[in-house]
């Protein structure tokens, strides 16, 4: 049986699709960065266009997730209403693609939470938010951006409170570091709004070495530096794993505490 590496936090996860067995690392308040043997061109890149979903492995996420609160965040200025139900958010646009899995539980026992309506939204490889309603400061005025809804989506979780969607590698923008923001509604009632992390050390690599996001400027912006990120920040970022497809699979436990 094929065994599959999960990075997170300084440790691996060594797993089969059968079992796992968790290196798990102690909480901390530094971001810390993890290391990858990976480069930009170990990807494919033209979004998500040549990637099924349904043809992927499982994502595998932590045997031992840590179940803590997830710190609430700002909505922000690039929210928009009606977004579509949906598992590719891309819209056929550029960028790494990028298998973004979520697992909702409640913190205090960590069960899952089947049902809970999960929207997600991030940039495009140029760091552009789409949505007619969004703030002129998050699509920068850009015509194609702002008549779609690109990198937006919503979906159910199943019984295992589980849900992926089909994206791509969000760009950089100035002042922020690279997240995914989420809103999670159970029975109607909005429960958290929050923000999910990338690894500093994987966003040096994308940035750097994919195609698609070359010609850039520099980021101005790191973990450390970004003043919207959490103190817990290990707590809400993603751990990722390398798929034989050149797909990155990026997972993260949610944990609601109602």
């Amino acid at each position: 049986m094929k065994r599959r590496t999960l990075v997170l936090g300084g440790a691996a996860i060594v797993a089969s699709s059968v079992a796992a067995v968790a290196i798990w690392p102690r909480r901390h308040v530094v971001v810390a960065a993890r290391t990858f043997d990976w480069k930009g061109t170990d990807f494919v890149s033209g979004g998500t266009k040549s990637v099924t979903l349904e043809k992927l492995p499982e994502p595998l996420f932590r045997t031992s997730p840590n179940c803590v609160v997830t710190v609430a965040q700002t909505l922000g200025p690039c929210h928009v209403n009606n977004v579509p139900a949906r598992q590719d958010v891309s819209e056929g646009k550029a960028g790494l693609p990028l298998r973004l899995a979520v697992r909702i539980v409640h913190a205090a026992d960590c069960q899952p939470v089947e049902n809970a309506d999960i929207e997600i939204w991030h940039t495009d490889h140029r760091g552009i938010y789409s949505g007619r309603e969004a703030a002129e400061m998050c699509t920068f005025g850009d015509a194609e951006a702002i008549s779609g809804l690109a990198f937006r989506g919503r979906q159910l979780t199943d019984a295992k409170g589980q849900a992926s969607f089909l994206t791509a590698y969000p760009g950089w923008y100035k002042g922020r570091t690279p997240h995914v923001h989420c809103r999670i509604l159970v029975k109607g009632k909005e429960l958290l709004v929050s923000q999910i992390y990338f690894d500093d050390v994987l966003s040096d690599i994308i940035y750097g070495e994919h195609p698609d996001y070359l010609g850039r400027p520099a980021r101005d912006t790191r973990n450390d530096e970004d003043g919207l990120i959490p103190e817990d920040a290990a707590d809400h970022m993603f751990d990722f794993e390398k798929l034989d497809s050149g797909v990155l699979s990026a997972t993260i436990t949610i944990g609601l505490s109602a």
